[in-house]
């Protein structure tokens, strides 16, 4: 095997989709810290609804749920729950050796529909509209896992 490199067309194509969605997953939690703070409620811990220099007036319901607070948390949960298979897939199809214009296709067109899921659920669109931009992500992933499962049985 190669060494992975940036240098090498096909593990670059990885490495730019890749860290498209591990900036995108880690912006969400700065999302959601910046919607508490905006709001000053959504708060999850006792502890946060305490008098403090960043929270100067607490009040008894800021440990509610919150939607506009909470709308970002089940966005990063929905991250948390497809990227780390997406980051998995993608660097064992890359080993796998695809075609270029696969992996392109794979791994560009998984991050542009999880981008394109994260504006339809921060714009509470109907489940229909993120599950049409959903199932195309997991499809790859689905098939990069097909197609490395199939080229390790027959090594």
């Amino acid at each position: 095997m190669t060494t992975l490199s940036l240098h090498d067309p096909l593990f670059r194509v990885y490495a730019i989709a890749a860290a498209i969605m591990i900036l995108k997953m880690a912006s969400m939690a700065w999302l959601t810290v910046y919607r508490m703070t905006k709001v000053k409620a959504g708060f999850r811990s006792p502890e946060d609804a305490r008098r403090s220099p960043y929270n100067p007036t607490p009040t008894g319901d800021q440990l509610a749920p919150n939607e506009y607070v909470e709308r970002v948390r089940r966005i990063h949960q929905n991250d948390g729950e497809n990227v780390p298979l997406f980051l998995a897939a993608g660097l064992l199809f890359v080993i796998a050796a695809p075609p270029l214009w696969a992996a392109q296709l794979a791994l560009y067109g998984y991050a542009a529909t999880r981008l394109l899921h994260f504006a339809a659920y921060l714009t509470a669109q109907l489940h229909d509209v993120r599950a049409a931009l959903w199932t195309p992500g997991s499809l790859a992933i689905l098939g990069m896992a097909g197609y490395v499962l199939a080229r390790a049985v027959d090594a």
